[in-house]
């Protein structure tokens, strides 16, 4: 079966919904299809099921901004974003968009119709090709199949149940059990909490090494009292600018004042431990943003800790035990589950094995132009968010700009695009930065690699962003713009 189109959103997550209401209000006279490959829409927000899930990015940047997000909360659950979502799709009528049960398995770019020839599996695992002017990538970066998962010594010998927090058992008994978390990332420390007032016995987060973390209220009363004086959508900006420059700020105080910032996470954490819990296990060996900074609603991981309902121990695992884990100072830690969240395994493309002109495509080898093109790569652009700052700000302006080059192309009479390399920026470090993260570190051959200069350096940097991106010129000789030859296939019938 074949089905003609004209621009493909894969996946129907938070970049994917985000990019779909652009184009449907800046691009009217292009028509889109979303495939994705679960039941549902919403990607991470409606696949981790793990106990209080949330977000670790304030609501007000992490909404889009074309809806403002109207509740007080400064950090959401799983649900409520997904809702937000819904509400998305409904207003801007996009579920009968989206192909849910289809995955794409393979992507073919042929240059003399100037089209993507994608192969797909439907929900009955037919196969299917759908022929697409634009494949435009909203997957994220991590495998929905598997977790990063390390083979820990001995861990046959453990007699109870060893889970990853990205395939929680929805009927998981831990209510009355010692639950061991491995891990110090935002995942562990949302578990931390949420198991021990779920009822566990006594909750243990192990970490090799210490992260630093950050309290925020969990209400912004500022914003709430605002929206009771002002109209919804100039309280929601104003909010939304105040924690952008915040971020801004904290992240700018990090790379000039590492050691002023230090102390000052290092000290509103002693404060909130009261004596009760040793420093040491929130003392990191690194500089603020070295690695991505945590953020707990209202010191809610510290007032667990300071009670005794949970502990926390840095160490490193000798090995796997009958009851738990020894670890390598002697010290034994009983479990009757341990959960490992240990990171993500990075992927980009949904795994998609895409390929131009029968030549298979290496993301690893390539650059992305504006953060957002890949490098020699016809008609395909993809979204990846911010490290350092809430992912849905780069959906925005990165919507904005796919959708101003689009509009550029119809004016232009233009069919093809392509974003020409550059060999000689191409440079180590992949287009995450240079975070230390294990899964940053993990990805060096999967995603796109950084550049030295503009349009191919990364900046991670909204404010800056979203002046260029907004101003960006498409005649800069970089961009290369091809109509169709006459000798190629007619244009073919669009179906929606």
């Amino acid at each position: 079966m074949e089905k003609h189109i004209d621009i493909l959103i894969v996946g129907a997550g938070i970049s994917g919904i985000g990019l779909a209401v652009h184009l449907s209000k800046h691009c009217p006279q292009r028509q889109f299809d979303i495939i994705e490959r679960r039941e549902s829409f919403g990607g991470t927000w409606d696949f981790f099921k793990y106990p209080g899930i949330r977000s670790d990015s304030d609501m007000s940047t992490f909404g889009f901004n074309f809806k403002p997000w109207q509740k007080a909360n400064v950090l959401a659950d799983g649900a409520s974003i997904k809702g937000y979502l819904l509400e998305v799709l409904d207003e801007y009528k996009l579920k009968e968009k989206i192909h849910f049960q289809h995955r794409v398995l393979a992507a073919n770019y042929d240059s003399t119709q100037k089209k993507w020839l994608v192969e797909i599996e439907d929900a009955n695992q037919k196969k299917q090709t759908w022929i697409a002017n634009f494949v435009l990538g909203c997957t994220g970066y991590y495998n929905y199949d598997q977790g990063f998962q390390p083979n820990f010594p001995n861990q046959q010998a453990f007699k109870g149940q060893l889970i990853h927090p990205q395939f929680w058992p929805a009927d998981l008994q831990y209510a009355g059990k010692k639950v061991v978390i491995i891990g110090s990332g935002a995942t562990a420390i949302t578990l931390v909490p949420a198991l021990a007032k779920g009822g566990a016995e006594h909750v243990t987060m192990l970490q090799r090494s210490p992260t630093y973390i950050a309290s925020v209220p969990s209400i912004d009363f500022i914003y709430d009292k605002m929206r009771k004086v002002l109209p919804e959508d100039l309280a929601y900006k104003l909010t939304r600018a105040r924690n952008i420059g915040m971020q801004r700020g904290i992240y700018a105080l990090a790379q000039k004042q590492p050691k002023l910032l230090r102390k000052l996470l290092l000290k509103s954490i002693e404060m909130q431990l009261k004596g009760k819990v040793d420093m040491k296990h929130f003392t990191p060996s690194y500089n603020p943003w070295d690695q991505r900074l945590c953020v707990v609603p209202d010191g809610d991981l510290f007032k667990i800790l300071r009670s005794g309902q949970a502990s926390i121990e840095t160490d490193q695992i000798e090995q796997f035990t009958e009851k738990g884990i020894l670890l390598k100072s002697g010290q034994h830690l009983d479990a009757d589950i341990i959960v490992s969240a240990t990171g993500l395994e990075i992927q980009i493309l949904g795994g998609i094995k895409a390929t131009i002109d029968g030549k298979p495509m290496d993301t690893s080898k390539h650059m992305l132009y504006q953060g957002i093109m890949v490098s020699d790569v016809p008609n395909m652009a993809m979204i990846i968010g911010y490290i350092n700052a809430s992912w849905t700000l780069k959906v925005d302006i990165a919507a904005e700009y796919i959708c101003r080059l689009i509009n550029y192309m119809d004016k232009n009479g233009y069919d093809e695009v392509i974003a020409q390399g550059d060999q000689t920026e191409l440079m180590e470090d992949t287009v995450m930065g240079s975070l230390s993260s294990g899964y940053i570190a993990r990805a060096a051959d999967v995603m796109p690699k950084q550049g030295k200069h503009a349009p191919w350096n990364v900046t991670n940097n909204y404010l800056a962003d979203r002046k260029v991106l907004k101003n960006a010129r498409f005649d800069d000789g970089v961009l290369k713009f091809e109509k169709r030859t006459k000798q190629s296939l007619p244009k073919p019938k669009l179906v929606s």
